[in-house]
């Protein structure tokens, strides 16, 4: 049959019909070939095409030929873009710097003065803030929407540029009125709302350094991340609305009080219901003109946290102009975006997707953000309502659309959106299915593959390259992305460690209070010398795309066999009646242990299914030894599966030294797991 393309906005979709679907895997060498009916490789199926004039209208297109003229190569075809953007970084990084507006033209060489890793040097000679970059907004008028904030605590709140500006001004003011300086850390635990969107940029326009937790986590969580950089202001929120839920968080308040001892508190009345910590959100802004500190490209400007389900979250610091330069490239070369557009990404204040968010100003782009439940019907609701024209969200949360029939096209007009992001774990083939299928038949689906540890995606799409089925479209430009042998050798078309070989500017500027650089040299370099290795089983494609397979350090190696989780949990979740599962291989018993939750009773037919799928589309010496029931899949606050603490568990570690419960979404998930009596 041959198939007629359909054309729309963004590309083109290469084929109206779902292709066939997998029967089996060929294995070599452990990494795996995907076989159709026909023998045709289907998990490389082209779905999606870009339009022939993309690289014409696309704002990576207009890059391309400005890098061209300065490499004195023709760079507008991606792959050549891509290598030149490895092979020299200080041209590639340097255009970015310019065309963003972030500064003046800065030499080749003083752009990346030392690529040692760790320890790189960028940009040694220039002074930016990244607050006053985002508020330059180019393109956007003062009258123009900045940012949309919409709640399931309140009502809609919309600010335009003019008073994100005030906003920021005011807060700035409280916040010199009450010491804070250049270096001195602001804490917030607060929502995806408006309001701390601005007290971040408050606090970057002074140097301090702003760290955030979403109101979701628990009074724990909040100490062990927040009492490891003693901040001289606390911002609390009385509590929030959770779909039809009401959370008050006066006891916690006061536990986390108690333990930080913060120089002063302030209460974000979000509920509205009279409680309050110390000073009052009204009160504490101050008028004041609008002023943001120069400071050096690799300044302190806020702490991220590693999920830290097996002990202490690391405190990953990232700076000013790392971030300023990678979150440019990414929102506006890879995603698209620009003056008009509206960027909504479904995230919490406690994961890394809303530092990413909230830098799309820098490219002139309005912020839409959302705190509340994930309603499979409602968010894409809210896409529709708050005119989004890139929609981002979870793995999981299409996933969960997908399994309850959920058509998004059809209960929402999403014809406004070009893009549609996707990160938080790998979106299996069925995934890109479904995006195709149910939610819009032009925009480009981008699967994202990144993380905290850098704040951005390292492996994406881009305007300019194919969507293929089941796999990240590319490498991001400047991200050296490889596939590395035990031996530290590169290699394409088979499974190895993930790196990146070569450094980028958002890398950390390192953890706190590891003054002598030793826990970040051993969390990322202790492997590779000189190479960061990211903790993940990657596939080259001979394309330049790429399939994550899951964590390295939670491999499932049976007879020889390796095989990523992330391979596991697509065939098995395709399983009807299937909606999440957890797996986990206790090596010393050559055990292979599989936990279901499923949507319909567990029996023996379900099982002999889920049985079934794994022999034939995986492989049959991952036939599990067990399969068990459960009531909730245990995960991360951000939503990602907690492996390796559920193994150690079964190992007989004890759950206080196997898990931190502060850092999971419902701790109570763990229960299934510990053992009886």
């Amino acid at each position: 049959m041959v198939r007629q393309p359909i054309s729309g906005p963004a590309g083109v979709w290469a084929g109206a019909t779902a292709p066939r679907p997998c029967r089996r895997k060929q294995w070599r060498g452990g990494s795996t070939v995907t076989r159709g009916e026909g023998g045709e490789c289907v998990t490389g199926e082209v779905l999606w095409r870009p339009r022939p004039d993309a690289a014409e209208t696309a704002n990576i297109g207009a890059f391309a030929r400005r890098l061209s003229a300065l490499a004195g190569a023709d760079l507008t075809a991606y792959p050549d873009l891509w290598r030149c953007s490895v092979e020299r970084p200080g041209l590639f990084w340097g255009a970015v710097w310019e065309h963003f507006g972030l500064g003046g033209p800065v030499p080749e060489d003083r752009v990346l003065a030392s690529a040692a890793m760790p320890g790189a040097v960028w940009f040694p000679d220039e002074r930016l803030n990244y607050a006053q970059a985002v508020l330059a907004a180019p393109g956007m008028g003062e009258a123009d929407t900045a940012v949309r904030g919409y709640s399931d605590t309140r009502d809609p709140v919309e600010w335009t540029l003019r008073e994100l500006r005030s906003a920021v001004a005011r807060l700035r003011g409280g916040l010199l009125a009450a010491g804070v300086g250049r270096g001195d850390r602001v804490a917030a635990w607060m929502p995806n709302a408006p309001e701390t969107y601005a007290l971040m940029l408050a606090a970057a326009s002074i140097g301090a350094v702003f760290s955030s937790c979403a109101p979701e986590f628990g009074a724990r969580a909040v100490i062990d991340r927040l009492k490891q950089i003693e901040p001289a202001v606390l911002f609390v929120t009385d509590g929030y609305r959770y779909g039809a839920k009401t959370i008050r968080r006066d006891r916690e308040i006061a536990q986390v009080v108690d333990a930080l001892r913060p120089g002063a508190v302030v209460t974000f009345p979000y509920l509205g219901e009279g409680f309050q910590a110390g000073e009052r959100w009204e009160d504490f802004g101050r008028d004041g003109a609008l002023a943001f500190e120069p400071v050096p490209f690799d300044h302190p400007l806020y702490i991220l946290y590693s999920s830290g389900t097996t002990g202490l979250p690391k405190a990953i610091v990232h700076g000013h102009g790392g971030i300023a330069v990678e979150h440019a490239k990414m929102l506006g070369l890879h995603h698209d975006l620009g003056p008009g557009d509206r960027f909504l990404w479904y995230t919490t204040t406690g994961w890394m997707m809303w530092n990413y968010l909230a830098s799309a100003p820098l490219v002139g782009a309005a912020v839409v953000a959302f705190d509340g439940a994930p309603d499979p019907e409602g968010l894409w609701r809210l896409a529709e309502e708050s005119g989004a024209t890139y929609f981002g969200t979870s793995a999981p949360f299409l996933m969960a659309c997908r399994d309850r029939g959920v058509v998004p096209k059809e209960v929402a007009d999403l014809s406004r959106l070009r893009g549609i992001g996707s990160t938080g774990a790998p979106l299996p083939p069925a995934g890109f299915d479904y995006v195709r299928e149910a939610v819009s038949a032009t925009a480009q689906l981008q699967s994202l593959s990144g993380g905290t540890d850098l704040c951005t995606g390292f492996l994406g799409g881009a305007p300019t390259v194919p969507v293929w089925r089941g796999e990240l479209s590319c490498r991001c430009l400047g991200a050296d992305v490889r596939s590395f042998d035990p031996s530290g050798r590169d290699g394409v078309g088979r499974e190895g460690e993930l790196v990146i070989a070569s450094p980028m500017p958002s890398m950390p500027v390192g953890l706190w209070g590891d003054t002598d650089r030793k826990r970040y040299r051993d969390t990322y370099f202790d492997t590779y010398p000189g190479v960061w290795r990211h903790g993940d089983w990657i596939t080259v494609t001979e394309r330049g795309s790429a399939v994550i397979s899951g964590r390295s350090d939670a491999t499932l190696n049976r007879g020889g066999v390796r095989m990523g989780t992330a391979e596991f949990y697509s065939v098995v979740e395709a399983v009807p009646g299937v909606a999440d599962s957890l797996v986990v291989h206790l090596d010393d018993e050559d055990r292979l242990l599989v936990f279901v939750a499923t949507t319909v009773p567990f029996d023996a037919a379900l099982e002999a299914a889920i049985r079934a799928a794994i022999r034939t589309e995986l492989s049959p010496r991952h036939l599990p030894d067990a399969i068990t029931a459960v009531p909730a899949i245990p995960r991360t606050v951000t939503g990602k599966k907690v492996e390796v603490p559920v193994k150690r568990l079964l190992q007989g570690v004890p759950v206080d030294r196997a898990v931190a419960r502060g850092a999971l979404a419902d701790p109570a998930a763990l229960d299934a797991f510990l053992p009886r009596g």
